[in-house]
């Protein structure tokens, strides 16, 4: 440490992964300084301010297949992944989700399947020990849910939130979190009232404690039903209250055709003061975006555009990524490249793609973890 000086240290708390093991390559004091707690825990803070650099490129479903990752666009760096990890999360590993240098992993080629943490710029895991009633439930992908959260506790860098599917007609789903630090599953006192209609867990809106969830859309609930028309559910970590948050008359409409799909995610860059809500709606070629402006009034801001995709997302709060059969392209939704069309790269995924992004940091995943197999 005493070869780093005062003044280097904050900025190196600053950079990516990538970076910080390249001058440790070549400089002692970054050897040492890479190991230590009050570093570990500045360069963690730090890295949520910055936006996400890349994002991992797989099939949809499980299988076997080769897993690549892809810089955003205008990112210098690279991803801080090497190509052995990718290899070895190809051969093992499902993606389902990504926080800050940390990714939620559920094995492929094991029986039962397996969760765990894993960062991949240090090469290193965390198992998941789900709760023991559910684990010959596993194969049953409907009946195990498991997502990563940040946390913004004191003491708690990120928690695994786990809901189970009901096995009788109510729509509760027991809820149960994992904090790392605790190492023990808590079970909410309430469960997650998810309403008449079938919910997308793969699509999780963390803000400020609450997960917010959007329904699918379909004309399979009875006209007269207040989840006749897709809506967004919330549930507060907290208090374990569930709220409806119904959608705008506009995103409604037509909202039950079977050609019609709809999608939420976060919206606002991690620079901003404030985040919220984006909903998008896919129908035919046509893609519509209404951003949450304000909570409490379900006031909203509005736009749209024409795309040919097979999947879409958005990542750090404002940039469209979408497919098609044969290539991926972004598109932005704010400033100087709004409705601007780049491609990025090609989709050897075709129909069944997933895009998950993803920036390298040092973030520990959490007592007890291991090096990852590669």
């Amino acid at each position: 440490m005493a070869m780093i000086s005062s003044e280097i240290f904050p900025i190196c708390s600053y950079l990516p992964a990538k970076s910080l093991y390249r001058f440790k390559a070549v400089n002692k004091g970054f050897y040492n300084l890479l190991g230590e707690g009050f570093f570990l825990v500045n360069h963690v803070h730090n890295s949520l301010k910055r936006d996400d650099t890349c994002f991992f490129v797989q099939l949809e479903r499980p299988c076997n297949e080769e897993v690549r990752l892809h810089l955003l666009p205008s990112q210098q760096q690279g991803s801080g992944v090497s190509s052995e990890v990718l290899q070895s999360l190809s051969k093992s590993s499902q993606i389902l989700a990504s926080i800050k240098g940390l990714i939620l992993c559920r094995s492929i080629d094991k029986t039962p399947s397996e969760f765990y943490i894993c960062n991949p710029a240090t090469k290193s895991q965390l198992p998941i020990s789900l709760p023991t009633h559910d684990e010959e439930n596993l194969n049953a992908r409907a009946h195990v849910m498991i997502m990563l959260l940040e946390c913004y506790d004191e003491f708690d860098d990120y928690m695994v939130v786990h809901f189970e599917t009901p096995t009788d007609w109510s729509s509760d789903y027991a809820c149960k979190i994992l904090k790392p630090q605790e190492g023990l599953w808590k079970t909410m006192e309430k469960g997650f009232c998810a309403g008449g209609r079938n919910i997308k867990f793969n699509m999780p809106v963390h803000d400020n404690g609450v997960i917010h969830f959007i329904s699918d859309c379909g004309s399979y609930i009875t006209k007269g039903s207040p989840y006749f028309e897709p809506y967004i559910m919330s549930y507060n970590l907290k208090n374990g209250t569930s709220t409806m948050l119904k959608l705008s008359k506009t995103a409604r409409k037509s909202s039950t055709d079977k050609k019609c799909d709809m999608s939420i995610f976060n919206w606002g860059k991690v620079s901003m003061t404030s985040s919220s809500i984006c909903l998008v709606r896919l129908k035919r070629s046509t893609f519509k975006v209404w951003i949450l402006k304000d909570y409490k009034t379900n006031k909203r801001n509005v736009f749209e555009g024409k795309i040919p995709y097979n999947h879409i997302t958005v990542m750090n709060g404002e940039l469209l990524i979408f497919a098609t059969e044969k290539y991926i392209y972004n598109c932005g939704l704010t400033g100087e490249n709004y409705m601007k069309i780049e491609e990025i790269c090609e989709n050897k995924c075709k129909y069944y793609v997933s895009l998950i992004s993803y920036m390298d940091t040092l973030r520990p995943c959490g007592p007890g973890a291991t090096p990852l197999s590669c």
